[in-house]
């Protein structure tokens, strides 16, 4: 496993573990190993200390011994030198024993009650131009600090004082548990103190948590209360603006399917009508005047004389005009070849033209940077569905005594301007009312140009006219 794979396997491990638990384990971890790191330290310092305390005491309380024993060699009281080893004892706890031995090593005084142990006599000795000889000595009661000094240069004996540790291992080891105590102490109140802390911290996180989870359910109602100043007090505002701004977004989009769903109906239901509409001026005209053709060329089989004929060939004729007439505006009003054959200019023109004849109301076209070039296919027939509606709205609604359509075509995208002079009206009301006919209008304009990529504004105020505004993308290759 190489050192990617072990960091990737850390990561897996550690982002497993909730952020409650990963406070505590930093709080803990931190705490135990600042403690263990100081008793660690206080220990290796105060053994130390106490180490070189000891011997130092050990070389002085030894000279002292050797200079107070030669008085008493030198007369051989061995009384006075046995009772100044037991008080150099007794006024020295850490004193385990002490004793003199003279040039013939021979033991002149020493604390030692019972048998004197002979392998002590040569764990340490000393030259006659030594000051003194110190040795570590390793025994039962553990580690004692053998100093050695000479009498006379060695010519009265040599006094040995040995100073155990045990008592200062004892102070050491006090000290020790005491810290380690201290350090259990602050373990427990940094443990206290790193559970509130990650109440503070983890109740807004789960708070927004569980907010999350009802908006990821749809439920866009949801707020997250702001606990303090601070990082995830903002992080609960930027939430509460994301869930207000889903929330209208989605009320958006059930209004948008409702009235999607709506239009889509009405476009089914026109389109019925349209075809009734269709069937019916097939059958009430367009049939009708076949029928009169079929009885007017037997009636003409029938002419008794050649004025009776011209005549009623003549006849004939305005039928046949007149039908023909009528298949061609059905077909304009179902698809417009224009559009097919020549282009959306044309096709716009000529509706323009009619559009004028019609109602009466003069339209002015103009078109700029088109310069007779063609457009892709769903970009014309969105632009001229768009344009029809304007215009067929202005008709039923607006009552305008001029209209004005403008198509430019710039680099990057193609605009229509369609403008009345008309009594206009309230665009958010229309909108919103219940006018389902006027408003599934601008919104069949909108979805057209959506389906493109584009976009439909509409701007009227009662009294001020109306402009609709239309822009599409267009990808040149």
């Amino acid at each position: 496993m190489n050192r990617t794979q072990i960091f990737d396997k850390f990561w897996s491990i550690a982002g497993a573990v909730s952020v409650r638990t990963k406070i505590l384990g930093i709080v803990l971890g931190m705490v135990l190993l600042l403690g263990m790191g100081v008793t660690v330290q206080v220990r290796t310092a105060l053994a130390y200390v106490m180490t070189e305390n000891l011997r130092e005491q050990s070389i002085s309380i030894a000279r002292d011994v050797a200079a107070r024993s030669a008085d008493p060699i030198l007369i051989n009281d061995l009384f006075t030198l046995q009772q100044l080893l037991r008080d150099t004892q007794a006024n020295n706890p850490d004193v385990l024993y002490a004793f003199v031995i003279d040039p013939k090593r021979n033991v002149l005084a020493s604390t030692f009650d019972n048998d004197f142990p002979l392998e002590l006599m040569y764990a340490n000795s000393v030259t006659p131009d030594e000051h003194h000889r110190l040795a570590a000595l390793t025994t039962d009661e553990g580690t004692v600090w053998d100093t050695a000094v000479s009498i006379f240069e060695g010519r009265a004996g040599t006094a040995r004082v040995g100073l155990s540790e045990a008592r200062a291992q004892a102070a050491l080891n006090a000290v020790t548990t005491q810290l380690l105590l201290t350090t259990v102490v602050v373990s427990a109140i940094g443990i206290l103190a790193a559970a509130f802390l990650t109440v503070v911290l983890t109740r807004p996180i789960l708070t927004l948590v569980r907010a999350t989870q009802a908006v990821g359910k749809g439920d866009f109602s949801q707020r997250a209360p702001r606990w303090a100043d601070d990082e995830i007090g903002e992080l609960s505002d930027a939430f509460n603006a994301m869930t207000e701004g889903l929330g209208r977004a989605e009320q958006e989009r059930a209004e948008r399917e409702q009235l999607r769903t709506y239009y889509l109906s009405q476009v089914i239901s026109a389109q019925e009508e349209e075809r009734k509409r269709i069937a019916r001026e097939l059958h009430d005209e367009t049939g009708q005047a076949l029928a009169s053709l079929m009885v007017g060329l037997r009636n003409v089989e029938e002419a008794p004389t050649d004025e009776d004929l011209r005549r009623r060939l003549n006849d004939l004729r305005q039928i046949t005009s007149h039908t023909l007439e009528n298949v061609r505006e059905l077909s304009i009003e179902l698809r417009p070849s224009v559009l097919d054959d020549h282009g959306l200019v044309v096709a716009l023109t000529r509706y323009t033209q009619d559009y004028s004849a019609r109602h009466q109301v003069p339209v002015d076209f103009q078109t700029v940077g088109l310069n007779g070039g063609r457009l892709s296919p769903p970009i014309e027939t969105a632009l001229y569905r768009i344009v029809q509606e304007a215009l067929t709205n202005a008709a039923k609604y607006a009552q305008a005594q001029h209209l004005s359509v403008l198509l430019e075509k710039r680099s990057d995208q193609i605009s229509a301007i369609v403008e009345d002079d008309g009594r206009g009206f309230d665009t958010a009301a229309v909108l919103s009312s219940a006018a389902q006919n006027q408003r599934l209008g601008l919104y069949g304009m909108r979805e057209r140009a959506a389906l493109l990529g584009g976009l439909v504004t509409i701007e009227s105020r009662p009294g001020g006219g109306t402009s609709v505004f239309v822009r599409i993308p267009i990808n040149e290759q």
